[in-house]
């Protein structure tokens, strides 16, 4: 039986959830009974398309009647919808409310976009219950926990109450890598790495789950009997959150972003503070969210917040702790100084934070380091430029960054990112893939020249020496050096995932990947990378689900659809593979996609038009895709010469050809383990290669 189960007539028990919603709301309702029901909750909703009748009017109003809890869907359809009988299914729920005790929690509304709660268009009884936010319709762990806890009452008396341990959606049995809705995986995934792997099932053989799709969102109703939370915050936890600019000038934003971010990386150097990453804290950037829910949705214990007014060089930066648990302002000061004393103030709020929580530190406390003022501006502008990931904010960031630089030459961390937009503009084919890791190298090796304990910088080499070079051990100790400098830092881990998924370290590039979607729940990279080796490992849901998941955090994301397609093309469905190869807003990735998907569809002269397009196009910054491709034809000389050329040209994407499954056809041929020995990825190569990462224990 589809998931999707219509109502039927069958008897249900007392313990089931009533899905309310607008009938354009249908597939947000689908995703989260699909969840729901995969971890043992009933869950009662309409999916036929024609509504009415007597018969099935009053079985809708007896499932209502009959329900442990109503849960309404509210969103722009229901606003903008005055009729329907989604708001007679609303009344029935209010109506039944009247006869019931006022601590009984019954109606739990849910937005599912980013209609904002204080003007939902809702019966007023719905507004004695705080809302919950599931974007996109997606369900998270802690909204199904929350949902299981509500019905503990109403189950622990029913005859038919169903388990509360997980469970496969309701389909016939399937291997694990095949069966499960895209939603169902999601929400598996984002169990087994936000609830410490406390519901993972087993299989066949060991594996992990696809990642979330948004960040955890937990919800707040009408007050209920005491339960232990599964997910109970640190006492010493903390997220910042972005400062408000409150410049009459909307453009230093940056600055208060900024400043904000350096105030997080300050705090994250404190072993025993656990401080939430930059990319879930940011998330809530002009969002109207109670900071109540965000500390939920970020299991944390306490709230970093504040302001900037920032008028040439005069700053006024305010700052306030607050302990989310009980909402209490633990401390708050507001710092009238020039811009020359940035880095004094950021070390004052970081004691205060320490003070506060009675953080003990194993030594001295981290100190800001310390620049030329102007320059640091101009670095932390260019750093939110990088991020746009523009062809444009690209170019602009770099100049930024060398105006820092003539300013302050010793300002390391924006030789880091230059080096960071050169090697980002040879990927996307704005220069030669000679002269932006030629480039990057350079800045990077100037940045540790600086200072030597500069964790990003490390990374850095990682991943330039890995892309470039031929000699794996010098990149796995980089990246060994930077993680014991900073092993929680989920940039850093995300970036040796990457490295791992070119040894062919699959598990590895996995656990990685879910430590960091656990503490990092909105990073695209890693939710894109765990993607990819879902796809190589046969996995090809899994794969969809975390790929789509990066594309919803990070819409127009390059190289997603091209993956996406390459997953649909290992998994059969050819068709599919274009439509995706055809949405990838890179260049060189969409020809790419188009011509191998259009091979597999028996378009050969299609195929041929992309793929001269490409060579025409990308010849030296796409050599090695253009091999590949020849290879996916099952032309075998022509994919030999063009890997020859790619190593000619230096291509970075050398250093994932022992894992591309593009390259299958030609594995058997002679001239394949020659080749991967002379760049040094055969099979003994690789697995000679020590590179061990340790999960942090946080």
């Amino acid at each position: 039986m589809d998931n999707a189960r219509t109502m039927s007539d069958q008897p249900r028990s007392s313990g089931a959830v009533f899905l309310s919603y607008a009938r354009e709301d249908g597939e947000a309702a689908r995703r989260i009974a699909e969840a729901l029901r995969a971890f043992g909750v009933e869950v009662w909703f309409d999916v036929s398309e024609l509504r009415g009748g007597d018969v099935w009017d009053q079985k809708i109003r007896r499932q209502i009647k009959e329900c442990a809890l109503f849960v309404p869907l509210v969103s722009a359809h229901s606003q903008a919808r005055e009729e329907g009988y989604f708001r007679r299914e609303w009344r029935l729920a209010v109506d039944r409310t009247q006869d019931m005790a006022e601590n009984r929690a019954f109606i739990v509304p849910v937005i599912i976009d980013d209609t904002k709660e204080s003007a939902a268009n809702v019966p007023e009884q719905f507004l004695k219950a705080h809302f919950a936010r599931l974007l996109h319709g997606e369900p998270t762990p802690q909204f199904v926990d929350h949902v299981k806890r509500l019905l503990q009452p109403a189950r622990g008396t029913g005859t038919s109450a169903q388990s509360a341990a997980p469970r496969a959606p309701q389909t016939a049995a399937a291997p694990a890598k095949s069966g499960p809705s895209i939603s169902t995986i999601i929400l598996s995934v984002a169990v087994l790495a936000l609830v410490a792997f406390v519901f993972l099932r087993p299989t066949a053989k060991p594996e992990a789950a696809a990642a979330p799709s948004a960040p955890p969102t937990a919800v707040a109703t009408k007050p209920e009997p005491a339960a232990t939370p599964v997910n109970v915050p640190d006492p010493k936890s903390i997220a910042v959150l972005p400062f408000v600019n409150m410049s009459t000038d909307a453009d230093q934003g940056f600055f208060a972003d900024g400043l904000a971010e350096e105030l997080l990386n300050l705090l994250a150097k404190i072993p025993a503070l656990q401080v939430t990453s930059r990319s879930s804290a940011f998330f809530y950037k002009g969002k109207d969210i109670k900071l109540a829910q965000v500390a939920r949705e970020l299991n944390v214990s306490h709230i970093l917040e504040g302001s900037v007014r920032k008028s040439g060089s005069h700053l006024r930066i305010t700052a306030q702790l607050i302990d989310a648990r009980t909402d209490t302002h633990l401390w708050s000061e507001t710092y009238d100084r020039s811009l020359d004393d940035i880095f004094a103030v950021q070390d004052e709020i970081a004691a205060a934070v320490v003070a506060q929580l009675k953080v003990s530190l194993l030594g001295a406390a981290p100190k800001a380091k310390t620049a030329d003022p102007k320059a640091y501006a101009l670095f932390l502008q260019a750093r939110q430029l990088y991020r746009l990931g523009t062809e444009e904010s690209l170019t602009q960031a770099v100049a930024l960054y060398q105006q820092a630089l003539a300013i302050d030459p010793k300002l390391a961390a924006a030789w880091v990112g230059l080096a960071s937009c050169y090697t980002t503009e040879a990927d996307s084919g704005q220069r030669s893939n000679d002269e932006g890791y030629g480039l990057a190298r350079e800045a990077v090796d100037k940045a540790l020249a600086i200072d030597p304990d500069l964790a990003i910088a490390h990374a850095k080499l990682g991943h330039i020496t890995s892309s470039t070079g031929y000699d794996l051990v010098a990149p796995a100790r980089s990246y060994e050096h930077a993680l014991a400098l900073e092993p929680a830092n989920t940039d850093i881990i995300t970036s040796a995932m990457g490295f791992a998924r070119g040894l062919g370290r699959s598990d590895q590039v996995i656990s990685l990947g879910e430590y960091v979607v656990a503490h990092d729940p909105v990073n695209s990279a890693a939710y894109a990378l765990l993607g990819g080796v879902y796809g190589r490992a046969g996995r090809y849901d899994e794969s969809i689900a975390a790929l789509r998941t990066a594309l919803r955090l990070t819409p127009g994301r390059a190289l997603t659809h091209y993956t996406i397609c390459s997953v649909l093309l290992l998994k059969g469905d050819a068709k599919a593979a274009l439509a995706e190869a055809q949405a990838e807003p890179g260049g060189s990735w969409r020809l790419d996609g188009m011509a191998l998907a259009y091979f597999a569809l028996g378009r050969k002269t299609e195929s041929d038009a992309a793929l001269a397009e490409m060579i025409q196009k990308y010849e030296k910054e796409a050599s090695w895709n253009i091999a590949y491709v020849y290879a996916f034809r099952g032309e075998k000389d022509l994919a030999f010469e063009w890997l020859d050329k790619a190593m000619t040209y230096r291509d970075p994407g050398l250093s994932l050809s022992a894992v591309q499954p593009q390259f299958d056809n030609i594995h058997s041929d002679p001239r394949w383990l020659p080749f991967l020995r002379k760049i040094g990825r055969a099979p003994e190569q690789l697995a000679a290669i020590k590179f061990d990462v340790k999960i942090p224990a946080k």
